[in-house]
């Protein structure tokens, strides 16, 4: 019996090896959504509980918002995709006119 562990994948066929890679890949993937879930989950809960104190604070939650809205638009609705890019528009103009 040895302390070194032994590297299954190099004992495996390039098909299994292939197979464990994706598996694993995905396993990665999903963790890292999961996380971003939660996190995206808290900063929401930051927002709703946190009043703006200024202007440019309530278009940080008008932003987040009007993602969430414009990810949910079927791609043929370019009438909404337009008035929400134009929106995000008026806050960076209207932002750096202070």
């Amino acid at each position: 019996m040895t302390d070194i562990p032994v590297e299954l994948d190099k004992h495996r066929g390039m098909a299994a090896q292939k197979a464990t890679d994706l598996r694993r890949a995905l396993a990665d993937v999903e963790a890292q959504v999961r996380e971003l879930r939660d996190r995206e989950a808290e900063l929401e809960n930051r927002m709703m509980t946190m009043p703006a104190l200024s202007w440019p604070e309530a278009a940080v939650k008008a932003r987040h918002l009007l993602n969430l809205y414009a990810a949910s638009l079927p791609a043929e609705d370019t009438r909404h995709r337009a008035l929400v890019a134009a929106l995000f528009d008026d806050f960076v103009r209207l932002g750096s006119e202070s």
